[in-house]
């Protein structure tokens, strides 16, 4: 008899909505505690959809540590674990990441920048993996990706690439590649990291905060 694919869980990476410290990029356009605070709403969005994707365990990977009142105000009802990300840069913390969910099964790693994630979009992930792909990726409109999937852990697509650069998704496809790795690209969204990224969510009317 074959195994049916076991469903993936959900890794969400954030950063705490602390003044100064969150969405730096933002602060010139929305003040320090306005950037904490779009931060903190993004952050619950990004769980939400995880949640309502109805896929795996929901894992809610933490920094600068998981102490921080916002991540426990997420984590109330006991519907999300808190754990705190471990790594140098942010492909360490992703790598890590993945490891660690590894033993149970496949794994889709988002982060809390891309309010246009909708839990369609994870069951697509996760249908893409069921379906035979190594890996699955939603790139984002600004080079980077808002999304990745795997069947197993692939360390090496997540050395050395300039995050936070407009190369990060072609990089990591170059990955893919020389790994002799089935990929797919499901679908490609956009996310909130510059100034003027807060006039398309303003507009979209996807988020309140």
């Amino acid at each position: 008899m074959t195994e049916s694919p076991r469903t993936p869980e959900i890794a969400v990476l954030a950063r705490a909505p602390i003044p100064g410290r969150a969405k730096t990029r933002l602060i010139p356009r929305l003040g320090p505690a306005g950037a904490a605070r779009l931060q903190a709403a993004l952050i619950d969005r990004a769980v939400e959809t995880a949640l309502a994707a109805g896929l795996g365990p929901v894992t809610l990977w933490c920094t600068p540590d998981a102490r921080q009142p916002a991540f426990a105000k997420v984590a109330a009802g006991g519907r999300v674990r808190l754990r705190e990300q471990q790594g140098a840069d942010l492909g360490a913390r992703m790598a890590h990441a993945v490891a660690e969910h590894a033993a149970r099964g496949p794994v889709l790693v988002i982060g809390s920048d891309s309010p246009a994630l909708t839990a369609a979009h994870l069951g697509l992930a996760a249908a893409a993996l069921a379906g035979g792909d190594d890996a699955v990726l939603l790139p984002a409109e600004d080079g980077g990706y808002v999304l990745i999937g795997l069947a197993t852990p692939h360390p090496a697509l997540f050395e050395g690439l300039p995050w936070g650069s407009d190369g990060v998704m072609q990089g990591t496809r170059e990955r893919l590649a020389a790994l002799g790795l089935r990929w797919s690209e499901p679908a490609t969204l956009w996310d909130v990291d510059r100034p003027e990224d807060v006039d398309r969510l303003v507009s979209s009317g996807l988020l309140d905060w």
